[in-house]
């Protein structure tokens, strides 16, 4: 059976009057499930850095390791063209040996200031590794807290809100369609979520301008939908709103 346009109206208020219901229990969580949600991400992030730093970390150990060796080899090399030296024939024997030891001390060098490089990086990163781990302490203590606090809110009003998002479920059965996308739709667009609002003190409740008085008149009929002409929220008339 086609509802009337006043049941249609009705039907509406019914289901914004619901949806408002459920809109106060969850601002009663205030910003809390976006502050979690937050640090979950900032954690995953400062964990993501700690893992980068440790590779950081083995990889100049390595390089550390690596470069000693390559002294330990060079040092050997230079105690063995050393004993060359002593077995020389002419002096180009003796020239190319000494060039030989010139290398390897060249290279023990070089391997030094390697070292020197990884263990000042060594130092930086350490520092930066622990910096980033009190942070991230810091931030799984803060996670803790606001989890504790969201589950104590949501414990509180979570039979509530199921109970509200089931009248919500069957009220939108009552309207057609159409009008309730529109509706969906405004509630969507304005932050408070109002997108059925009523006449209040010869105003539009939503946005708070006047609404002329044949405009009025045409609301309180409950002959067609009627839209504020400056927000477009869809307008009913004190009587359909004192009935909740």
């Amino acid at each position: 059976m086609e509802q009337t346009v006043e049941q249609k109206l009705k039907a509406l208020w019914s289901l914004q009057s619901i949806h408002t219901k459920i809109d106060k229990i969850r601002q009663v969580r205030g910003e809390l499930p976006i502050e979690v949600a937050d640090l979950e991400d900032e954690i995953a992030g400062l964990e993501t850095r700690l893992e980068k730093i440790r590779v950081e970390l083995d990889d100049f150990e390595d390089s550390i390791v690596k470069r000693k060796n390559m002294i330990k080899d060079a040092q050997s090399a230079i105690k063995k063209y050393e004993g060359q030296l002593n077995e020389v024939k002419n002096n180009r024997e003796y020239d190319a040996i000494s060039k030989e030891i010139e290398i390897q001390g060249l290279e023990i060098q070089v391997c030094e200031k390697r070292i020197k490089e990884s263990e000042f990086e060594i130092k930086n990163k350490s520092e930066s590794y622990e910096k980033t781990q009190k942070n991230l302490d810091f931030s799984k203590g803060e996670l803790e807290i606001k989890k504790q606090e969201l589950d104590t809110i949501t414990a509180e009003t979570q039979i509530d809100e199921e109970v509200l998002l089931a009248k919500a479920e069957t009220a939108s059965e009552n309207i057609d369609e159409r009008l309730l996308k529109v509706y969906n739709k405004l509630r969507g667009s304005f932050r408070n979520g109002l997108g059925v609002v009523s006449i209040e003190r010869d105003s539009c409740s939503g946005c708070h301008n006047k609404i002329p008085p044949q405009l009025q008149s045409e609301i309180r009929q409950r002959k067609k939908v009627i839209i504020c002409e400056h927000c477009g929220r869809v307008l009913v008339d004190e009587e359909i709103a004192s009935e909740d």
